[in-house]
């Protein structure tokens, strides 16, 4: 599984993929973030070549967000991300098992509630806009 978050947005892009290499979470990053968007992810070596502004914290050393810019707020972490995942493992774990076959249908009826959440007035009116 490979997944993105937007911090201001709040939408969300999960895919169930057969490698989460470097190259597959290249591709997932490229096709649902901005070329301004700012990437943060733990110390894993594959996303070491992220076409985007990458930032990482070390759990390793039990960092778990960091304040960059010294303004008082930690905004380099993943915990918005780490809560997405844990959204999506409490909403499979009513079913007791998905076979793997259909896993990424549950995952997109998930994907999908999270992001009717999120939708806005703005929202509509830029899908609107764009057919």
């Amino acid at each position: 599984m490979v997944g993105t978050i937007g911090r201001e947005s709040g939408q969300v892009r999960l895919r169930v993929v057969k490698h989460t290499d470097g190259k597959t979470l290249e591709r997932h990053v490229a096709q649902f973030t901005t070329a301004t968007a700012r990437v943060n992810t733990d110390e894993w070596l594959g996303y070491n070549h992220m076409a985007r502004e990458h930032v990482t914290v070390n759990p390793g050393i039990h960092e778990w967000a960091r304040d960059d810019d010294g303004d008082g707020i930690r905004e380099v972490h993943t915990n918005t991300a780490e809560g997405m995942w844990t959204g999506l493992r409490n909403f499979l774990r009513p079913f007791r098992g998905v076979h793997k076959k259909h896993l990424a249908g549950y995952v997109a009826m998930h994907e999908h509630a999270v992001n009717l959440k999120k939708i806005s007035p703005a929202l509509i009116s830029a899908l609107v806009q764009s057919h």
